[in-house]
């Protein structure tokens, strides 16, 4: 039978108030604090305890308060950048691309809970990655969905809530975000 992180992974429905994955989010939690508390001049692009935590974040650059759930499913490129605020619910994989600009307050949400009431109170949800491409512009308190992808030089206007995939070069604004440019 497959462990809730096994069903995680795999886009399954799980429950997060398993034993293993609130471990793991403690683990999380360790690291995001020692981001957040830790001086600027000692902390530099990123707390050396949150770079260890993440999938890959060589040559990216997050301002504090930063949050994730997980950390480990997080992979960002060369020249990413993370203003102040944002928070990245990490239950599958999110992989911004290199050059991506999340502004303040920017929000990544991989869980969907369960639609069952019932089932949600069991802590039943499923993970959904999000893929954001290169030289992507996210404006400042923007909601991304789980299971969405952003493709290359696309702008996200800020508070945007974005449901739907975003063509390359496109621009798109407003809740739900709707396509303000043709992709190019």
């Amino acid at each position: 039978m497959a462990s809730e992180r096994e069903k995680m992974a795999a886009g399954e429905w799980y429950c997060c108030l398993d034993p293993e994955l609130e471990a793991l989010r403690d683990k999380a939690r360790s690291a995001v604090h020692a981001h957040n508390t830790m001086p600027p001049a000692e902390r530099g692009a990123m707390a050396p305890a949150l770079q260890a935590l993440l999938g890959s974040a060589a040559g990216a650059f997050l301002e504090a308060p930063f949050h994730c759930a997980y950390g480990f499913n997080v992979f960002l490129e060369q020249g990413v950048y993370l203003n102040a605020g944002c928070t990245i619910l990490d239950t599958a994989p999110v992989r911004i691309g290199a050059r991506g600009m999340l502004g303040p307050g920017v929000q990544l949400y991989c869980a969907d809970h369960h639609r069952d009431p019932v089932l949600r109170a069991q802590g039943l949800e499923v993970a959904r990655p999000i893929n954001i491409g290169a030289d992507v512009w996210i404006g400042g308190g923007a909601i991304i969905l789980g299971g969405i992808a952003i493709g290359n030089r696309a702008i996200v206007g800020a508070g945007s809530v974005v449901t739907r995939d975003v063509p390359p070069g496109a621009m798109v604004a407003g809740n739900p975000a709707r396509l303000i440019t043709p992709r190019d």
